[in-house]
């Protein structure tokens, strides 16, 4: 990959990780409760998931869902039940607190998975990259080593972007903690309307 076609790759990675959704979310939520150290968990697990989604693409399975329409749609009613579980959990959960000994509650094996399967429970990320990943490609160059600069690439963008959403939400802990339960309901709100819609898009 040519340094000008890398950088114009970088620039669309960003403008990809910065589009809000069920792993954004899901950062944002850890960042508020536990705080943006725990939370590097939920966007490890979330960047894993996402890696592996890109070399599926890579390795055809993208294609291959896009041919298959019942199993595509397979796929999105399970991504769907486990967002929509995600926001019952959420919704549930008791409202957030300013002191900061409850940022330790959190399992740091949960909040990895919980970000894993955030990422990996929407099959429409393989279509995305089925479609993105192409265009990056030069066919008279080696493609293991292409594929894993893009993987890699598009991982530190994610991650950095994550980042940024859990420190934020970090430092406007304290007015988030003001609404209370509210808060809570809301994002766990969004994520059952991300699992309902998920099956029909």
């Amino acid at each position: 990959m040519d340094l000008e076609i890398w950088f114009l790759y970088v620039v669309t990675c960003f403008g990809i990780s910065v589009v809000p959704g069920p792993n954004a979310l899901l950062v944002l939520t850890h960042g508020a409760l536990h705080g943006k150290r725990k939370a590097l968990f939920t966007i490890s697990g979330g960047v894993l998931g996402l890696i592996a989604m890109l070399s599926l693409c890579a390795l055809g399975l993208g294609a291959l869902i896009q041919a298959s329409v019942s199993l595509f749609a397979f796929l999105k009613i399970l991504g769907g039940l486990y967002l929509i579980w995600l926001g019952v959990s959420l919704w549930r959960a008791a409202p957030m607190s300013i002191d900061t000994s409850d940022m330790v509650n959190g399992s740091n094996g949960r909040l990895f998975r919980q970000g894993l399967l955030a990422a990996v429970s929407n099959p429409k990320a393989l279509l995305l990259f089925t479609a993105f990943i192409p265009p990056f490609l030069d066919p008279a160059r080696n493609l293991v080593i292409q594929t894993i600069v893009i993987a890699l690439t598009y991982a530190a963008t994610e991650f950095l972007v994550e980042f940024a959403v859990a420190f934020t939400a970090h430092r406007v802990r304290p007015w988030l903690a003001r609404l209370g339960q509210r808060f809570n309901r809301l994002c766990g709100g969004f994520f059952m309307i991300f699992g309902a819609a998920l099956p029909f898009r």
